[in-house]
């Protein structure tokens, strides 16, 4: 066994700082709210709608296994003080980091537009008005804030706009739901493992566990490390193991904890005012907005279409932002929000090319909510390769030394790892011989 296998046998540090917990919530907490981005809220409403409560025992599977892999992410970052396309650099070919970081990119760059277009529609039921001129001025507003907003300021603006998903939780109570009957499909549920269905399922996994989370979560434990002076990479500091450690665990616990919980709802909302109402295929995410209008009432419109928003303008920048460190990284030029725009020029002409090719999908006129869907889908194929990377350097002497990830998060994020290929294993197979079948 390790010197440092468990987070108790870790070298001393200093006291904790007598602080709220909440003082202490940082990038684990920004990142499980962006994994309810409008991708999510559009998966979570077509799986709601059309399967009712059922499915809301997925929200039970992803809590541990996201705990796993973003923890064993944030890990990486605080310890090496560097990303996860950095690291894996030191243990695999270049090809493959290439290959690994272009899948990223493809995917990220297709979920800022499918995002802006969510974004767009929200904005036009609110308060009227073209879509298309709602796109350009978030999409722009969200990249000024990026470029020149200081790193400290945006990063509390990020934490803020966590707040926009309790939004979720008040359309489920606008909605009525059947909360006996909800709770009990978390336990029992009435599951039927036909193609559609086992493809919602895989598309629920991809979106709350998507490669952008484990890029991002990575990258801000490594700014976090350069933005306050005391802190140094575990590597070179490890006395700080300890409280660092316990940091990161509350942290992304209670990130992970808080996007589970309002997936939940979301899937809740939906299950009663859509599915139990007979409105089981959402085509547009104005359609999902406002078939809840005459069911929910104005109340829960105007939340589902405000949740959008906000969820959009926190989602935006992890989806740039993890994209543009991975190419930086590769291309190797300086990075990171925290440098002025001046001093890292590539880093920011990269996040704003994501930008505004993700505004170009955005425009182009495309369906957005089955985008987001299938967006969810590819991200499900796409995370089984990233995952495996991170979890052989979590616990590869090369790069985290003998602070190697106790047992019970190495199990998690491997059982994580395992579900997502057998999911899609399991919708390939299932699509396969629905297409073989169907042409006999």
């Amino acid at each position: 066994m390790d010197r440092l296998d468990s987070d108790a046998a870790a070298p001393a540090g200093k006291p904790p700082i007598s602080a709220p917990w909440w003082s202490k919530l940082g990038p684990g907490l920004i990142t499980g709210a962006a994994d309810d981005d409008p991708s999510g809220i559009a998966t979570y409403s077509q799986a709601g709608a059309q399967y009712g409560y059922s499915v809301g025992w997925t929200i039970l599977i992803t809590f541990p296994l996201m705990v796993g892999i973003q923890l064993a992410s944030a890990r990486i970052g605080r310890i090496t003080g560097k990303g996860l396309t950095e690291n894996f650099s030191r243990l695999c070919p270049r090809w493959l980091v290439v290959g690994l970081v272009s899948l990223l990119v493809v995917a990220n760059v297709i979920n800022l537009g499918a995002d802006l277009s969510a974004m767009g529609d929200a904005m036009h039921l609110a308060v009227g008005g073209p879509p298309g001129a709602f796109v350009v001025a978030m999409a722009l507003l969200s990249l000024l804030l990026q470029i020149w907003l200081p790193y400290a300021r945006y990063v509390m603006l990020l934490k803020w706009l966590t707040l926009t998903l309790l939004a979720y939780v008040g359309v489920g109570f606008a909605a009525q739901a059947d909360w006996a009957l909800a709770l009990k499909s978390l336990v029992m549920p009435a599951m039927h493992w036909d193609r559609e269905y086992t493809t919602t399922v895989v598309a629920i996994l991809g979106t709350t566990i998507s490669p952008y989370l484990f890029f991002w979560q990575a990258s801000q434990e490594a700014e976090e490390i350069r933005r306050i002076d005391a802190d140094r990479p575990l590597a070179v500091a490890p006395e700080q193991a300890t409280e660092q450690f316990r940091r990161l665990r509350t942290d992304t616990l209670v990130g992970m904890g808080f996007s589970n919980t309002i997936a939940f709802f979301m899937i809740v909302a939906t299950a009663a005012a859509l599915h139990a109402h007979g409105v089981r295929d959402i085509e547009t995410t104005a359609q999902a907005a406002q078939a809840l209008k005459p069911i929910a009432g104005d109340l829960a419109f105007v939340l589902f279409a405000a949740g959008i928003v906000g969820t959009g303008f926190l989602a935006l920048p992890v989806l740039a932002g993890s994209a543009a460190y991975a190419v930086a990284t590769l291309a190797g030029v300086r990075r990171g929000l925290d440098r002025p725009a001046h001093s890292a020029k590539v880093f920011y002409a990269i996040l704003s090319g994501a930008m505004l090719i993700g505004l170009a999908l955005s425009l182009s006129g495309f369906n957005p909510i089955k985008a987001l869907y299938w967006s969810a889908v590819v991200n499900a194929v796409i995370s089984v390769p990233i995952m495996i990377a991170v979890m052989v350097a979590a616990s590869h002497r090369k790069i985290v030394g003998e602070l190697r990830m106790p047992p019970l998060w190495r199990v998690l994020g491997w059982l994580a790892t395992g579900a997502m290929a057998a999911a899609t294993i399991a919708m390939i197979v299932l699509q396969t011989s629905s297409t073989f079948w169907g042409s006999r």
